[in-house]
């Protein structure tokens, strides 16, 4: 198992969220806010979810407040947010933070010293894709849009269609 497969997080509904059963899937990490101007980036998200699960694909989305206080709500807030006005159904952490010396574990994976793709998290809905592996294939800018090609045909790529 890698390192990603290994970690345990808090999620959104309150409940371990492990990640052991995602090996084997490519996975999209995505810092989400929901008061964000690339909030409406969820839509294409689940989108995105809905058009490659049944491939092996997963959203990994992980609510951040680190960036202009763009997501003070609660858990079950953010949880409402995103069903109500976005339909979301991929999985979701809990609030953790993606920079600085209270980072979480899974962001110095990510992006910490010795990542593939190290450097601080610019902004919410930067995205990191996985692959099977639970190897970072790739780094996407938060203004990459979900529907992006150059995005789109790294997870194709990643899941071999």
């Amino acid at each position: 198992m890698s390192a990603f497969h290994d970690l345990t997080l808090h999620g959104l509904d309150g409940q371990d969220l492990p990640l052991a059963p995602l090996k084997g899937k490519v996975v999209l990490v995505v810092n989400v806010a929901s008061k964000c101007g690339l909030t409406p980036q969820y839509a294409a998200l689940e989108n995105l979810y809905q058009q490659y699960k049944d491939q092996g694909f997963v959203v990994l989305g992980l609510p951040c407040n680190q960036f202009a206080g763009q997501e003070p709500g609660s858990e079950a807030e953010i949880q409402s947010f995103c069903s109500l006005n976005y339909g979301v159904s991929f999985p979701m952490s809990g609030k953790l933070e993606v920079n600085g010396t209270e980072r979480h574990p899974l962001y110095r994976l990510l992006a910490g010293e010795g990542a593939e793709f190290p450097g601080d998290i610019t902004w919410n809905f930067e995205k990191f894709l996985l692959g099977p592996d639970g190897r970072v294939l790739a780094r996407f800018s938060p203004r990459t849009t979900p529907d992006d090609p150059a995005l789109i045909q790294a997870i194709e790529k990643a899941l071999g269609v």
